[in-house]
C-alpha cells in the first residue's frame, strides 16, 4: 500500500465520469476553468453507456407541431405532477442545444434519407421526439463525451474512490478518497464540487446496474456533507430484467422487444396484460407492466424461478436481427438462448432513481455552498414516473448549466476556508476501516441490504413490510460495527465495498422512511394498503438523518404548460 498522501488542487472537482460528470467537465474546460474528474470505474464503462433507447428533444424533424412546451407538459404529466415544473421547462427548452452539443462532439445519430436526425416514439410522448443511435444510444453519447474530454486534455482519474466531501461552515473545500489499485490516499482541494455519481438502484437484488455501481454513493456523500435527499422512495422498476446467471440478474431486455411485438405470458401460457391494460397490452407504461408482472408472480402464476415469459420468437428473424441486435447478442452470450426460437424469462428489476439529492431547479445547487448534483444523483425532473429518453437529455442540459454555475461560484469567492479537522476526520475514517478486523463480511451485509429492500420495498409496498424493513436495517447496521476489511494483491476493492455498504444503508433508510410516509399509490410507488392517489400527497418528500421526512410544496404548473397536459394517444407506439 502506498501511504503517501497525494495532494491536488483544482478549481472544480467532478465526482463521477458518466454522461453528466463529463458534460459538466467539458463545459468548465471550454470556459477555461481548471477541472478534475474522478470515477470509480473506467470512463468507457460507466452507467450511461448502458442506456439503449434514446434521447429526447423537441426538434420537430419528424413532427413539426412539436414544441419544448409540449415536451415539458408531457414530462410533468408522466411524473404524476411530482416534477418541479421549472426543472421540466429548463430541460425541455435546453434539449435542442444538448443534441447540438453532441453533434459538435461528433456523435453519429440515426438519420433519415435526407439527412435529418431520425426521431421515434418512445414513452408517453405526444410526438416523435426521441433521437437515437441503434440500440446503443448511451454508449455513443459516452464515447462522444470521452473523446471531447480527451481533446480538451481534461484530467480524468477513473480509479479514485471518493470517501467524503470536505466542508467547513456549510461550504465545500474539496474531497478525500483513495486509489482503488494501490490504496494511495488523495486529498483534493477545490472551490466547488459537482456530484455526478449516480443513483441507488443497486440496493435491490435484481437491478439493471452492475455489481459495484449505483450503491447510493451520491446520497451518502451529499448527506454527510449536510445536503438532503428528495423523493428517495420513487424508484422506477423496469418490467424486463433477466433472472440468470445470478451475476447478471436484472440485465435489461430492451423495451424495444415489446415495441416490436413481443408478447408477455405467465407460466400458465396466459397473455396476462389483457387483465391489466386490455387496450395497450404489452405497449402499456413501464410502471403498469412492472406491476402486472409482479402481481402474476406474487399470485403464483409465475415461472418456477419467479419470472414471466417474454416471447419474440413469432417475429420474423430479420426483424429480430435488425431491430433487436443487442437483445439477441446478450441472451446468446449470457444464457446460450436463441430468442428467435425460445422465450426469455424475465421479472421486474430496479432500474432508475427518480429522486435524489435536493437541488434548486435553476442551477442544481444544494444547500451546501459550492456543492452541486446532476444526473441520476439529483432530483426534480422525473417525479413518480420517468418519461423514457429524458434521463440522457437531462445529463446534457444540466451538465452545461452546472458547469457554468460552478465556475461562477468559484469566481465569486474572495477566499476559501479549509478545515484541518475535516481532513483529519476523512483520514481517520479510511484508517479505521483499514484497521477493521471483525468477522462480518462486507459483501454478505450488502446482500442482506438487497434482500431487505427486495422483500419490503419492491414494486408493491405496505406499512407492515416497510416497518419490518427498517427493523432489519437496524440489525444490519449493528453488524457493520464488526466488519473486516482486507485489501489484497488485486487492490483495494474491499475498502470500496465497505464504503459502498455505508452508502447503501443511508439510501435504504431514506427510501424506507419516505415510502412509509407516502401513504398513497402514485406512478412507480404502489402501496397495497393505500391503493388510491391522494391529492394531499402531491408534494415532494425531503429526507435527512437530522430531520427525517418533511413535506415540500411543488410550485404550480404555469398556465401555458397546464393547458398542454393531455391524455396522449398510444396507438401503435411503445409507451415508455
Amino acid at each position: 500500500m502506498n501511504t503517501t498522501e497525494r495532494r491536488i488542487s483544482t478549481t472544480v472537482l467532478v465526482i463521477g465520469t458518466g454522461g453528466s460528470g463529463l458534460r459538466a467537465a467539458i463545459e468548465l474546460a471550454e470556459q477555461g476553468v481548471d477541472v478534475l474528474a474522478l470515477g470509480k470505474r473506467p470512463r468507457m464503462d460507466t452507467h450511461t453507456s448502458l442506456a439503449a433507447g434514446g434521447i429526447n428533444a423537441a426538434l420537430g424533424t419528424m413532427d413539426v407541431e412539436d414544441s419544448w412546451q409540449q415536451h415539458a407538459a408531457d414530462t410533468i404529466k408522466e411524473s404524476y405532477f411530482l416534477a418541479n415544473p421549472h426543472t421540466a421547462e429548463i430541460v425541455a427548452q435546453g434539449a435542442a442545444g444538448g443534441i447540438a452539443d453532441l453533434e459538435r462532439y461528433g456523435m453519429a445519430f440515426a438519420r433519415e434519407d435526407d439527412g435529418r436526425i431520425s426521431q421515434r416514439f418512445f414513452g408517453a410522448h405526444t410526438y416523435r421526439r426521441t433521437a437515437f443511435a441503434g440500440d446503443y444510444t448511451g454508449l455513443e453519447i459516452q464515447r462522444s463525451l470521452v473523446n471531447r474530454a480527451a481533446q480538451l486534455d481534461i484530467p480524468v482519474l477513473d480509479s479514485v474512490y471518493v470517501t467524503r466531501i470536505l466542508t467547513r461552515d456549510g461550504a465545500v473545500f474539496g474531497a478525500y478518497g483513495f486509489d482503488l489499485t494501490d490504496g494511495t490516499p488523495y486529498l483534493i482541494h477545490a472551490d466547488a464540487v459537482i456530484l455526478a455519481a449516480g443513483g441507488h438502484n443497486r440496493i435491490w437484488r435484481r437491478t439493471s446496474s452492475r455489481r459495484d455501481e449505483n450503491t447510493g454513493d451520491s446520497f451518502r456523500l451529499a448527506v454527510e456533507a449536510g445536503a438532503r435527499l428528495r423523493d428517495p422512495e420513487l424508484v422506477q422498476f423496469h418490467p424486463s430484467g433477466i433472472l440468470e446467471p445470478e451475476n447478471a440478474a436484472g440485465t435489461l431486455v430492451s423495451e424495444a422487444a415489446r415495441g416490436e411485438g413481443g408478447i408477455l405470458r405467465n407460466a400458465l401460457g396466459e397473455r396476462f396484460m389483457e387483465r391489466y391494460d386490455p387496450e395497450r397490452m404489452e405497449l402499456s407504461t413501464r410502471d403498469r407492466v412492472a406491476l402486472a408482472a409482479y402481481t402474476e408472480i406474487k399470485e403464483g402464476r409465475g415461472t418456477e424461478k419467479g419470472g414471466v415469459w417474454l416471447d419474440v420468437s413469432h417475429l420474423p428473424r430479420e426483424t429480430i436481427m435488425s431491430r433487436l441486435p443487442r437483445v439477441y447478442q446478450t441472451m446468446l452470450e449470457l444464457q446460450m438462448l436463441d430468442i428467435t426460437a425460445e422465450p426469455i424469462e424475465i421479472a421486474p428489476t430496479a432500474h432508475y432513481s427518480m429522486g435524489g439529492v435536493w437541488v434548486r431547479p435553476e442551477d442544481h445547487s444544494t444547500e451546501v455552498d459550492g456543492l452541486y448534483a446532476i444526473g441520476e444523483a439529483s432530483s426534480g425532473l422525473h417525479g413518480a414516473n420517468r418519461l423514457g429518453g429524458n434521463s440522457l437529455i437531462e445529463l446534457l442540459v444540466f451538465g452545461r448549466i452546472v458547469g457554468r454555475a460552478a465556475a461562477a461560484y468559484s469566481a465569486g469567492l474572495e477566499a476559501q476556508h479549509r478545515s484541518h479537522d475535516a481532513e483529519a476526520q476523512a483520514r481517520a475514517e479510511v484508517a479505521d476501516l483499514l484497521g477493521a478486523d471483525g468477522h462480518e463480511n462486507v459483501r454478505a451485509l450488502q446482500r442482506a441490504v438487497r434482500n431487505t429492500m427486495t422483500e419490503h420495498a419492491g414494486v408493491v409496498r405496505d406499512e407492515q413490510g416497510l416497518v419490518a424493513g427498517l427493523r432489519e436495517l437496524d440489525e444490519i447496521e449493528a453488524r457493520t460495527q464488526n466488519t473486516g476489511v482486507h485489501p489484497d494483491i488485486a487492490g483495494f476493492q474491499d475498502l470500496a465495498h465497505a464504503f459502498d455498504l455505508k452508502a447503501s444503508l443511508i439510501a435504504a433508510r431514506a427510501t424506507l422512511e419516505a415510502a412509509l410516509e407516502r401513504r398513497e399509490t402514485r406512478g412507480c410507488h404502489n402501496r397495497s394498503d393505500y391503493p388510491d392517489l391522494d391529492p394531499a400527497l402531491q408534494v415532494n418528500l425531503v429526507w435527512s438523518p437530522r430531520t427525517g421526512v418533511v413535506r415540500e410544496e411543488i410550485p404550480p404548473v404555469p398556465d401555458e404548460l397546464a393547458e398542454l397536459v393531455q391524455e396522449v394517444s398510444t396507438a401503435g407506439k411503445l409507451v415508455e
